[in-house]
């Protein structure tokens, strides 16, 4: 599984690369903070629902969660969806905190 790091994303979103991000946690976690990705929850994921990003098939999705962990569940769920190129971003929400504060993606 492909993974990339905070500082690997802060840089290619400084690059103004049009990326696709979601973050997995569910919709308390999301509320409570955000980096600004598109929330798509592991529980949808493991339902086999990924409707919402269904064109992204053939593209690259940095996926992230608290953590890291939940995120490597979602990048294989998704490869079992057909989708070629997800990437985990490794040590999730927490490392981009510890980075990078409250700064948002989008």
């Amino acid at each position: 599984m492909n993974q990339i790091t905070v500082a690997e994303l802060h840089q290619r979103l400084s690059e103004n690369k049009n990326l696709h991000v979601i973050d997995v946690r569910e919709q308390e976690e999301y509320d409570a903070n955000n980096i600004g990705a598109l929330l798509l929850p592991l529980s949808r994921l493991r339902n086999m629902n990924a409707d919402a990003i269904e064109s992204w098939k053939d593209e690259e999705i940095i996926v992230h969660c608290r953590s890291g962990h939940r995120s490597m569940e979602a990048c294989m769920l998704l490869q079992t969806l057909g989708f070629s190129r997800p990437v985990n971003l490794a040590g999730g929400i927490m490392a981009w905190q510890e980075q990078y504060g409250d700064q948002r993606i989008k």
